[in-house]
């Protein structure tokens, strides 16, 4: 199985960096859907507050693209089909596309924090607990990393569930986005307490990790055994 997740997660980055579709067009669009909000929020406070929040909000509207993209390339010459029929074990599939998803996902995020730092300057909101230290990047590390593995998973198991059903490209938002609420809620909680936004202290951060992880494990688990019964339908 990990060898097979090794060479479809291979697979998919040759496909992103010979495409550059993450880098040329989601970015582009993650990095849009950030300074929109500071546009539309248009006050220095407002923006500071909010800032992690609009991270993973743009990061989780970037998901959507991206399977929707992946699963797009995987049906569109019948290559799941192929994986399928050839008897390739198909938990190995979903860990190696999880495996792609999650550091697309870990460049788009890196890159959409130092963004919203830029531009939103969320420290300012809580002058009081000074400059981060050593403790709130281990949270904001732990945070984006348990966070991208959950996300992934979820990407990977509803992608290819509506990847052979008529019109996916309204059907998988529609399937995801609730799904991936607690996702949404928990990291910006999490991101809050690395800031320090609205006066959170970083000790208020480490149980939404709890819930991040446990997210994780389940959806990772049952990617694992609903998968492929998911490509057979």
């Amino acid at each position: 199985m990990w060898r097979i997740a090794r060479l479809v997660a291979g697979k998919d980055l040759r496909i992103e960096l010979r495409s550059r579709v993450v880098m040329n067009q989601v970015l582009p669009f993650a990095g849009l859907v950030v300074m929109l909000f500071a546009f539309a929020l248009d006050r220095e406070d407002v923006t500071a507050q909010v800032a992690p929040g609009i991270i993973w909000l743009a990061a989780l509207l970037s998901l959507i693209v991206i399977v929707q993209r992946v699963f797009a390339v995987e049906t569109a010459d019948g290559a799941l089909d192929a994986l399928r029929v050839a008897g390739v074990d198909p938990g190995g599939i979903f860990l190696g596309k999880a495996i792609a998803l999650a550091v697309q996902l870990l460049v788009l995020e890196a890159v959409l924090v130092v963004l919203a730092v830029l531009l939103y300057n969320p420290s300012t909101a809580n002058d009081d607990k000074g400059p981060m230290g050593a403790p709130e990047y281990v949270l904001l590390v732990a945070t984006v990393l348990l966070a991208t593995t959950g996300l992934a998973f979820v990407g990977t198991l509803y992608g290819g569930l509506a990847a052979g059903v008529r019109g996916r490209e309204t059907l998988l938002p529609l399937l995801l986005m609730p799904v991936v609420a607690p996702v949404l809620i928990a990291a910006t909680r999490a991101t809050e307490a690395a800031f320090g936004t609205g006066g959170t202290a970083t000790s208020e951060g480490w149980p939404w990790l709890g819930m991040l992880a446990v997210y994780a494990a389940v959806f990772g688990t049952g990617g694992l055994l609903a998968f492929g019964p998911l490509i057979e339908e």
